[in-house]
């Protein structure tokens, strides 16, 4: 198993992650992630420390309680295939939070450092904004569930939809220098889920001296962790693919460097560049 696969726990009960990443175990300084799958009436309740916490209702209703603030039976999609936004829940650092599930429930719990200077809010549907990228087979739906334009501190959460035999991630990209303005320095977490469940997406993650060059497999409900590097998605044939990411770094802005190998396949052209060209 590459090290850049983080599978889920089978064994998750209670207040346990079914997956769970943490700059520790991922060996990097910003990103933390987890999965709790909860059944209706069991709770999860956290304290956020020196982290802001984005909580993302991926399937399931919930009530969320922060210190300062609650909310009642809020979610509506059972599946993120149905591909309708998320509710969601910003909590600051130095706060706590307690969700109660309603229904079934799968949870995510985004985090990174925090610095006190928002207040808990709701991030209703409506809030997320909508958006088509790429054409043909590159593209793919975006959600945008904490963009740089809505106040955070660190966090950058988006989820993206791939239909089968598309690609997304596309042109390769990547943000793993701290070089403004031309290019961002974030860590990055994909969790995946794939549909019908039994398929796979495949991802590659590579740099530009190939000291990471790795390509991927990836089985529904595993995260992928991209500590640098270029990271294309596909969805294979036959095979629908969901991801939640996860961005944070030293400043909370997602500017990125195309691989200047591919980088024609982002302007308006159709045919690749010739050797003379």
């Amino acid at each position: 198993m590459s090290k850049l696969i983080v599978s889920p726990d089978s064994k998750r009960s209670g207040n346990h992650p079914a997956l769970s990443v943490t700059p520790e175990s991922a060996g990097w300084t910003y990103v933390g992630f987890e999965v709790y799958r909860l059944s209706p009436g069991e709770t999860l309740s956290q304290s956020t420390d020196g982290n802001e916490v984005c909580l993302v209702l991926l399937s399931g209703r919930a009530d969320i309680a922060t210190a300062n603030a609650s909310w009642l039976n809020i979610g509506q999609r059972m599946s993120v295939f149905e591909q309708i936004p998320p509710y969601s829940v910003y909590v600051p650092n130095d706060n706590r939070f307690k969700v109660t599930a309603v229904t079934e429930l799968e949870l995510a719990v985004c985090k990174a450092p925090g610095h006190g200077n928002h207040d808990a809010r709701l991030i209703a549907p409506s809030d997320v904004g909508v958006e088509v990228r790429g054409e043909g087979s590159t593209q793919r739906f975006i959600h945008n569930i904490l963009p740089e334009q809505e106040p955070a501190d660190s966090l950058l959460v988006v989820e993206v939809f791939t239909p089968q035999g598309h690609w997304s991630s596309y042109p390769p990209h990547k943000h793993d220098r701290d070089a403004l303005p031309d290019e961002s320095l974030l860590e990055e977490t994909y969790y995946f889920h794939v549909k019908p469940e039994q398929g796979f997406a495949v991802q590659r993650v590579y740099t530009d001296d190939r000291s990471l060059d790795e390509t991927l497999a990836v089985k529904d409900s595993e995260a992928v962790l991209v500590p640098k590097g270029y990271h294309p998605v596909s969805a294979p044939p036959g095979y629908d693919v969901y991801y939640l990411n996860v961005m944070a770094g030293p400043t909370r802005i997602w500017k990125f460097h195309n691989d200047p190998d591919h980088e024609w396949l982002a302007q308006p052209r159709t045919t690749a560049p010739t050797e003379s060209e």
